[in-house]
């Protein structure tokens, strides 16, 4: 415990930002911290986190990281379902029953004629479910992950422009309807 004091005292807070403003910090540098501070067990499951999660559900050792992967699977599948509808394909989902919220918000962002304002949207929808399992405790170890996991989502947006968006949208989407689980 008195490890990931000290880990997340010396992170600069992400708080209040958004796409366009400048990061305090990168995610490789975040690692590099994290290293002098988690033990393995924790740097494996930090080495581990990612915005686009494996299709498997492997657990992670992490509460906090298994549930930001299984939503985010659940969003990918919401959109996948949602764009092959608008699309008169099939989508198959398996035996998963999506939320309604996610495949509302999918409707949503697919909806939308702007591909780069679609990834804004989603990204907001991304970092409002992660804050939702922010931890009450602060200095514990999935505290340190969310952390991660935030500065993934704030990193990712930064990495959009117009053109760019428009390419990579069109990625996204032909991935998700061929049954890829990785962004390009």
């Amino acid at each position: 415990m008195m490890n990931q004091y000290y880990l997340v005292s010396q992170l600069p807070g992400l708080d209040g930002l958004d796409e366009r403003a400048s990061l305090p910090i990168n995610t490789e540098e975040f690692k590099e911290v994290c290293s002098r501070f988690l033990s393995p067990t924790g740097m494996k499951t930090l080495d581990s986190l990612s915005i686009v999660p494996n299709r498997e559900g492997v657990s992670t050792g992490s509460a906090l990281v298994d549930e930001w992967n299984r939503g985010e699977r659940l969003l990918r599948l919401a959109l996948g379902s949602v764009r092959a509808s608008n699309m008169k394909k099939q989508f198959d989902v398996g035996d998963v029953v999506l939320p309604s919220d996610m495949i509302q918000a999918a409707r949503t962002a697919v909806g939308m004629g702007d591909p780069l304002a679609a990834e804004q949207y989603l990204n907001h929808y991304r970092v409002d479910s992660l804050d939702r399992l922010r931890p009450l405790d602060s200095f514990c170890e999935d505290a340190v992950f969310y952390y991660g996991l935030k500065l993934m989502l704030l990193e990712r947006m930064q990495k959009f422009d117009e053109k760019k968006g428009i390419e990579s949208y069109q990625k996204i989407y032909d991935s998700i309807l061929n049954g890829d689980n990785q962004e390009k």
